[in-house]
């Protein structure tokens, strides 16, 4: 499958993601300079809409006309994944490093297919594709859509070369464009554009991801962005904060877009836990390690431990020890790890043996989700994915949508974790507080980390 966090229909949201950080409609403008760090999650909510399906205007903005809303969301959005892809050569934008991941130029080609697939033609009769072969080559997995190059050979896929690609992109943004301008059908035009936004936005994270774990492997250890820092996040403590109890209402309930697997908002009940406010920190990690946690079986799940000892885990992805010296591939290449900084590209079952070996527990993602809403969590988003230990399944009373954009989400939903927040790798205006990721227990190439929960007594 492929790796996302996410579902589709626009519905409603809670009203707690201004805790997050500030909503706003007029949406982040794209970076021009493409060395500066990526910093990508300063802002909430690019997309604000009314109840009527177009365009809200926020307290500080003045978009009066719909069409200029979504024709510059539409554009803001193709240019940051630009803006991500811009440091790269034609070579960086071809490699595959695992079936788990996929080269950049796909990225590009198939957020730009789901343009052209499920908007253009529908919505624009005299429509010319780009090319009638790139549908094969840069659907994913809409089965319903018709058949697909296969995902673990997208790295084969040599041509069309990153040019055509940016030629494809630029063909495909005109028609879209022109779309919105022209259309006499925009009400039914406004949810497509909105959901094909925020799928190439899952695509500009991966785009980050995926470029990071190829160049782990490249023995000169290169750089994604020399100036690249971790973002600053509060300060490790083992202090909890206030425990959360009782019936709490979880899931998108309120104004704003969100995916179907964030529905239907319901009410849960919490025994009484308490979840560290910061995340868990390097230097907590390698207390772990040097007490012989990668050693210890009874940390470990049974399939956790299978995976220790048959992938040769002994400390968290992209690390390793150089003259004795732990260091980390990052975006901005291989630094010394920190031990203040939080701990990143850990597994499920990393995740879950480290919470056992504090005498804790990984937090459900209701209780993420209700300390979170309640402001009670530093670094809840930005910083790294956390790992929850509830399975993703559907919400009760869940159903996919129909036709094949149905197939977004709901069929994954068996077999993998819940992860919650965003990352440092999230686009602005992608976080919230109900946001549902997901990945298999294994996965550790993501920007995935943690924090603790404890129950009182």
């Amino acid at each position: 499958m492929e790796p996302r966090g996410r579902g589709l229909i626009i519905v409603p949201a809670k009203d707690c993601g201004s805790l997050i950080s500030r909503r706003f409609a007029d949406f982040a403008m794209p970076r021009s300079a493409v060395s500066r760090p990526v910093r990508p999650s300063e802002a909430e909510g690019f997309l604000v809409r009314d109840s009527n399906g177009g365009a809200a205007r926020a307290p500080e903005t003045a978009f009066d006309d719909p069409r200029h809303f979504w024709r510059e969301a539409f554009r803001t959005v193709r240019g940051e994944t630009e803006r991500r892809a811009a440091p790269l050569s034609a070579e960086d934008q071809v490699v595959q490093s695992m079936p788990d991941a996929s080269p950049t130029k796909w990225h590009r080609a198939h957020v730009t297919w789901f343009f052209e697939e499920f908007l253009l033609r529908r919505f624009a009769p005299g429509y010319k594709p780009f090319d009638d072969r790139f549908a094969y080559l840069f659907n994913s997995y809409y089965i319903a859509a018709g058949p697909r190059h296969a995902r673990a050979q997208r790295g084969l896929v040599t041509r069309p070369g990153a040019a055509e690609v940016t030629a494809y992109r630029a063909h495909v943004d005109r028609a879209v464009t022109a779309l919105i301008e022209s259309t006499n059908d925009f009400a039914a035009l406004v949810p497509i554009v909105e959901i094909g936004l925020h799928h190439e936005q899952q695509h500009q994270e991966l785009l980050l991801t995926d470029i990071l774990h190829a160049f782990s492997l490249n023995a000169t250890h290169p750089a994604y962005d020399p100036h690249w820092q971790w973002p600053n996040g509060a300060k490790a403590s083992a202090a909890a904060s206030a425990p959360v109890a009782g019936v709490h209402r979880i899931g998108h309930d309120g104004d704003g877009f969100c995916f179907d697997n964030e529905r239907p908002a319901h009410d849960v009940l919490l025994a009484p836990v308490r979840l560290a406010r910061t995340l868990v920190s390097n230097g907590e990690w390698l207390e772990f390690m040097a007490d012989g946690g990668y050693a210890t079986p009874t940390l470990w799940l049974s399939d956790g431990y299978a995976a220790v000892e048959a992938q040769g885990w002994s400390a968290p992805g992209y690390w390793r020890q150089i003259d004795g010296e732990w260091v980390s591939m990052t975006l901005g290449g291989l630094r010394r790890i920190d031990p203040a900084e939080p701990v990143c590209h850990v597994s499920y079952y990393e995740a879950d043996a480290f919470a056992r070996w504090a005498g804790k527990h990984l937090p459900s993602e209701a209780e993420w989700e209700v300390a979170a809403c309640s402001g009670a969590l530093a670094d809840a988003f930005g910083i790294v994915w956390q790992w929850t230990r509830s399975a993703y399944a559907p919400y009760p009373g869940y159903r996919a949508a129909p036709g094949a954009l149905g197939e977004y989400n709901g069929k994954f939903m068996v077999n993998q974790m819940v992860l919650r927040g965003s990352s440092l790798a999230t686009p602005a205006g992608h976080a919230r507080v109900s946001y549902r990721n997901f990945f298999y227990p294994t996965a550790r190439w993501q920007f995935s980390g943690l924090r603790l929960a404890q129950f009182d007594d």
